[in-house]
């Protein structure tokens, strides 16, 4: 294990952002910690980076406690936006690449390979209020990773981006964790974790309530989801024993079933009354699960 968290607990006040959180975080794998707001995984992060100091725990990697020296080595995209508006780019990336204990030389050789993969290579003498924000976006990952860092912290790196932005970003970060980088990312697109992490934590109020691999979260939940159409209306199957929740749509019904023995019986009840031209049982999503464990007051 790379990145260990335990027992750590961090109080503001009366108010107690993480509670006794206890992780191990798997090396050059991309971790997911997810939550809603509030939940404590921007406190958390600010601990691992040393901005912040855990009241009782301690939080290691590769069995050090994590201080300034490890600086060149790490890597954050904070949620919160923070570059120099009036900085041009290239001022911008060699500054923050020499606190990395980077040279200007190599730092302005890796801008230039990181700005042509970004397809803004005509930016790198612009300042940075004179781009889009997807491309403040871009360089602010740049910024994050121009030292080839072996632990990179992301945090909702993908917030405000087109999904063209999107997908290029994504394969950036997946060809970092190939590379051998562990990745701790966050993000409230439960799509983007389910594609990107094996494990994952989920924190409510500061408490793990989920945690683990990906497949064997799913496979604990147990619940599935089974979508149906067909030609004809289907709205009594939300009633039907062993539906735990139902949603008609535009095609037909998409429900969610306690087992694949109520899927079974459902079949049976739908397929003499006509023409069915779907029937899917899939395993439940990541959103099925963070809905069910903290409930909908990520809303």
């Amino acid at each position: 294990m790379v990145l260990k968290l335990e027992n750590v607990t961090k109080k503001f006040g009366n108010h107690t952002a993480v509670n006794h959180l206890t992780l191990s975080i798997p090396e050059k794998q991309m971790f997911g910690l997810l939550g809603a707001n509030g939940a404590g995984k921007t406190t958390t992060f600010r601990m691992i980076l040393g901005i912040l100091r855990a009241d009782e725990g301690t939080i290691t990697w590769h069995g050090q406690r994590i201080d300034h020296s490890m600086s060149p080595d790490i890597g954050y995209l904070p949620e919160e936006r923070g570059l120099y508006p009036k900085l041009k780019v290239s001022e911008q990336i060699v500054y923050l690449a020499r606190l990395r204990k980077m040279q200007p030389k190599d730092a302005l050789k890796q801008l230039d390979i990181w700005l042509d993969r970004f397809k803004i290579a005509e930016y790198k003498h612009k300042k940075v209020e004179e781009l889009s924000k997807g491309n403040q976006q871009k360089i602010q990952f740049i910024a994050a990773v121009i030292h080839k860092p072996k632990l990179l912290i992301l945090d909702e790196p993908f917030s405000g981006l087109d999904p063209v932005n999107v997908e290029m970003l994504k394969k950036a970060v997946i060809d970092l964790k190939n590379e051998g980088t562990s990745i701790v990312f966050s993000s409230h697109r439960m799509e983007h974790v389910e594609e990107l992490c094996e494990n994952l934590c989920i924190l409510h109020k500061g408490n793990p309530v989920v945690q683990g691999s990906l497949k064997e979260i799913k496979r604990s939940f147990g619940k599935k989801n089974l979508i149906i159409h067909a030609d004809f209306d289907l709205s009594f199957l939300a009633s039907h024993p062993g539906v735990t929740r139902s949603k008609l749509t535009a095609e037909g019904i998409e429900l969610q079933i306690e087992s694949e023995t109520v899927a079974e019986k459902i079949l049976q009840s739908v397929v003499n009354k006509g023409f069915v031209r779907k029937f899917v049982l899939d395993e439940p999503t990541l959103n099925d699960i963070f809905i069910e464990k903290v409930g909908a007051e990520h809303e």
